[in-house]
């Protein structure tokens, strides 16, 4: 009976082992999440304001081009 009891305890000490492995990963995985999601936001934001410019750029080539007919 006492090897029994020894061996639930073991299970169950095996199984609080694993949950704390999944919860581990679980969170480093939210912060991988989040810390892709801020890179691509930046990264956004950076080829907005590229295009932005760009679109400003081809404005006034088409204003100079204009002003050259």
């Amino acid at each position: 009976m006492s090897d029994i009891k020894q061996q639930i305890f073991q299970e169950l000490a095996a199984v609080e082992e694993a949950a704390a492995k999944l919860h581990s990963v679980a969170e480093n995985a939210g912060r991988q999440t989040d810390l892709e999601v801020a890179i691509l936001t930046e990264q956004v934001k950076n080829l907005r304001d590229k295009n932005a410019r760009a679109t400003d750029m081809i404005n006034q080539t088409i204003s100079i081009l204009k002003k050259l007919k």
